[in-house]
């Protein structure tokens, strides 16, 4: 008999265990760290190497930086930007959302190592005939974002934007540069 109540001690807290298992993981997986990242499909990868994540966000703060950009306009079906807006205007607008996560440094203090945001703009190709499903054709494309420190790689985002003309880009850019800044912010 005792033996009897031992084993359903075990599968009860077997069965606990699953279950506060199965809720860290939904949790984990759906998580989102920022408001704007609620706004759009967004995906993120930190990766906390100290200081290397702290060493990039500051350079970022102190306009130490460098970006590497393009485009990839839709291919099969007529594409809504090209021709409407360049890597240049793109770049443009990263800046400026830049500009407001940025102070001025005495240049003694800026690090010999520059951070390096290598992004792109994906329009998304809705007549693509390999699109699984019509969810992969509500959004108008996506920004994939690398921040780079000394060749490597501390935070990967990627945001789709809604509006097929792109109105809404710099928004998202403005969501990327938070959610980068804000890496340790109150740790």
């Amino acid at each position: 008999m005792k033996n009897f109540f031992y084993f359903v001690f075990i599968v009860i807290f077997v069965g606990v265990g699953i279950g506060v298992y199965e809720q860290i993981s939904k949790k984990g997986k759906d998580f989102k760290r920022l408001e704007c990242h609620k706004q759009t499909t967004t995906f993120e990868r930190i990766f906390f190497e100290e200081p290397t994540i702290n060493s990039a966000i500051k350079d970022l703060e102190a306009n130490n930086y460098n970006i590497k950009s393009r485009i990839e306009f839709s291919k099969i079906m007529k594409s809504n930007l090209e021709g409407k807006i360049t890597v240049e205007e793109l770049d443009e607008m990263l800046v400026d959302t830049i500009s407001e996560y940025t102070f001025t440094q005495t240049s003694s203090n800026i690090s010999d190592k520059k951070t390096t945001i290598d992004y792109y703009l994906y329009e998304n190709d809705k007549a693509d005939s390999n699109k699984k499903n019509e969810n992969a054709k509500k959004y108008a494309g996506y920004l994939m974002f690398d921040f780079k420190y000394n060749n490597k790689l501390v935070y990967k985002i990627q945001t789709d934007y809604m509006n097929m003309d792109g109105s809404d880009i710099q928004q998202r850019m403005d969501c990327v540069i938070k959610s980068f800044t804000s890496i340790n912010k109150g740790k």
